[in-house]
C-alpha cells in the first residue's frame, strides 16, 4: 500500500514536472520569427530614380577649412550624378558675383570668393551630371526702401540679404543677363559686362542642369505669376549662352501649401513660347518637437514622410495633367531639428546636443523615402546636404563636423549610389515584419533586397530561404563614421539595429 502511494506520488511529481516544463517551453516552441520573403517573379515597375544629394556653399567649404578636405573627398569618392549646387544666400560675398548695382563708370563683377568652391565642386563630381543653382538673386535689382548693406567679410552670416519683393525692371531682362552672363562666366570663358567691358574667366564647364532659383515660395514673397515670368526670363537668357542646359524649376520649400505653384507654372500657356518644362522640384524636411527623442522619432520622422509622400502624389497627378513630360526632382530631403533654429536665432553655436543615434535615423528616413519615392516614378531623390554645422544647421549634415569624416547619413547615401541604379527591377515583397521596410530589386549585379529598420529598437527576423548566405552591408550605430559593414546573412534569425540600413546580394 504504502509503496503503492510512493509510486502514484513519485508519477504525479513526475507529471508535474513534465507539465511545468512545456509551460516553460511551450512559448518558445510557439513563437516563430516574422520573415522577410521577395516575390522575384512580380516586377512591379522599373525604377528611374537616381540616389544624390545637394552641395549647399558655407565658408566649411572653404579651401583651408576644418571640412573642406574631408567634403569634398566624400563627395567625390560617393560618385553620385545629379548633384546639386548651391551658392545661397546667408553668405553674400559667395553667392551673388554682382553685389552693387552697375553704373556708367564701372562694375561690382567679383568672383574671388566664388570661383574656389566652383572649382572644387567640379572637380569632385567630374565625370557625373551636375545641377547648378545660384539661387540668390542680387539685392539691388529689388525694390527696397534703402539700399541692403552686406557683410564686408564674405565668412559673416547674413540671414536678411533677400529683401524686397517687386524687381526693379519689370520686364525681367535685367535678371536674365545677370545669370546669362554668370553661366557665361563658367561656360564660355568670360563675358562682356554691362558698360562693353570684357571679363575673362578661362572655364569652359559643361553645365547639363541650372535650377532656376531655390524656396522662391519663401523668398521675396514671389508669386506663381512672378517666379514664371522670371523662369522665362532666366532660362531665355541662358539658353543663348549654354544651348544644351536643361532647367528644373520652382524648388519649392513647402509644397504642401502652395498648389496653385503647380498648376500656374506647369500650364505651358502661362510660358514663352519655347521654353522648356524639363524639371520641376520641391523639398521636405521631418520635424520633429523640441521636447522629442528618438522613442519619438521613430514615428514622427517617417509619419511626416508619409505626409510629403501623399503631397507627392497630388504634385505627380497635377504634372500628369498640365505637362506629363516634365520630370521630377525632390532635391532637398532630411531631417532639421528645433535645436538648429534656437542657434540660428541666437546666432551662435549651441554645445554638441545631437545623439549619435540621429544620425542613423536621419539616414534610415532618407533610405525610406528612396523607396517610396522610386515606386511613384520620381527621377531625381536628393539628400541634403553635404556639410552643415553647428550655427549652420548642423543636423542636415553628412559630414562629421567633429572630425571632418562622412557620417551615417552619407554612408547610407553611398549604399543606395553603390548599389541602385535607374532601370533596376522592383519587385514584389510577399511578406515583412512589422518595423522593417523590405524592397528587393532586380539588377544587373544580381538580386538585391533593402532593409530599413524604421524603429529605435533592434529587430530580429528571419528571411527566406532563398537569402540565407547572402552577402549583406549594413549601415548602424555600431559602424560610426566608417564604411558599411560587410558580413554574410543568417536567414534564420537576421538582426537590425535601431534605424539600421542594410543591402542583401544574391549574386
Amino acid at each position: 500500500m504504502l509503496a503503492s502511494v510512493v509510486c502514484s506520488a513519485s508519477r504525479m511529481t513526475a507529471l508535474l514536472a513534465v507539465l511545468a516544463v512545456a509551460r516553460v517551453a511551450a512559448p518558445a516552441c510557439a513563437q516563430e520569427l516574422p520573415r522577410v520573403e521577395v516575390n522575384w517573379k512580380t516586377t512591379i515597375l522599373v525604377s528611374k530614380s537616381t540616389p544624390t544629394l545637394q552641395v549647399v556653399t558655407n565658408p566649411m567649404l572653404n579651401r583651408g577649412s576644418l571640412l573642406h578636405d574631408g567634403a569634398f573627398s566624400a563627395l567625390k569618392a560617393l560618385g553620385a550624378d545629379y548633384v546639386r549646387f548651391v551658392p545661397w544666400l546667408p553668405y553674400p560675398k559667395i553667392a551673388v558675383a554682382e553685389l552693387d548695382p552697375p553704373t556708367k563708370e564701372k562694375t561690382s563683377w567679383n568672383f574671388t570668393y566664388i570661383d574656389p568652391i566652383v572649382e572644387d565642386f567640379m572637380a569632385a563630381t567630374s565625370g557625373h551630371s551636375t545641377i547648378l543653382n545660384f539661387s540668390t538673386i542680387p539685392a539691388w535689382m529689388f525694390k527696397t526702401d534703402k539700399p541692403v548693406k552686406y557683410p564686408a567679410d564674405p565668412n559673416q552670416v547674413f540671414w536678411s540679404y533677400t529683401q524686397g519683393t517687386e524687381l526693379r525692371d519689370p520686364s525681367c531682362r535685367q535678371l536674365g543677363d545677370y545669370y546669362a552672363r554668370l553661366v557665361s562666366w563658367y561656360t564660355r570663358g568670360g563675358f562682356t559686362d554691362e558698360n562693353g567691358k570684357r571679363h575673362v574667366s578661362g572655364y569652359h564647364y559643361t553645365f547639363p542642369y541650372w535650377e532656376v532659383l531655390n524656396e522662391v515660395d519663401f523668398e521675396h514673397n514671389t508669386s506663381p505669376e512672378d517666379y514664371t515670368k522670371r523662369y522665362d526670363a532666366i532660362v531665355e537668357a541662358i539658353h543663348k549662352v549654354s544651348p544644351e542646359t536643361k532647367f528644373v524649376g520652382l524648388a519649392l520649400a513647402a509644397p504642401s501649401t502652395e498648389p496653385r505653384f503647380f498648376e500656374y507654372f506647369l500650364n505651358p500657356k502661362n510660358h514663352k513660347s519655347g521654353i522648356p518644362l524639363d524639371y520641376i522640384s520641391f523639398h521636405f524636411y521631418a520635424n520633429p518637437a523640441p521636447d522629442e527623442g528618438p522613442n519619438d522619432w521613430q514615428h514622427t520622422f517617417f509619419d511626416q514622410a508619409d505626409g510629403f509622400l501623399n503631397v507627392t502624389r497630388y504634385i505627380l497627378a497635377i504634372r500628369d495633367r498640365l505637362s506629363p513630360r516634365t520630370k521630377i526632382d525632390a532635391d532637398e530631403l532630411g531631417v532639421i531639428l528645433p535645436s538648429d533654429g534656437l542657434e540660428i536665432a541666437a546666432g551662435k553655436a549651441l554645445p554638441d546636443h545631437i545623439p549619435h543615434v540621429y544620425w542613423n535615423a536621419a539616414g534610415a528616413l532618407y533610405a525610406y523615402l528612396y523607396v517610396e519615392l522610386s515606386q511613384l516614378g520620381v527621377d531625381v531623390i536628393g539628400e541634403s546636404q553635404l556639410v552643415g554645422y553647428h550655427s549652420q544647421y548642423p543636423s542636415v549634415s553628412m559630414i562629421d563636423y567633429n572630425n571632418g569624416k562622412p557620417n551615417a547619413r552619407y554612408w547610407v547615401l553611398k549604399l543606395l549610389v553603390d548599389n541602385f541604379h535607374p532601370g533596376d527591377r522592383l519587385v514584389d515583397n510577399s511578406s515583412v515584419p512589422g518595423g522593417i521596410l523590405a524592397q528587393g530589386f532586380l539588377t544587373p549585379e544580381g538580386r538585391k533586397v533593402l532593409l530599413i529598420n524604421k524603429t529605435d529598437s533592434e529587430q530580429t527576423f528571419a528571411l527566406s530561404a532563398d537569402l540565407n548566405h547572402a552577402s549583406s552591408l549594413t549601415v548602424d550605430e555600431a559602424t560610426d563614421d566608417n564604411p558599411p559593414r560587410a558580413g554574410i546573412a543568417d536567414a534564420a534569425a537576421f538582426k537590425m539595429a535601431p534605424f539600421a540600413v542594410s543591402v542583401l546580394t544574391l549574386r
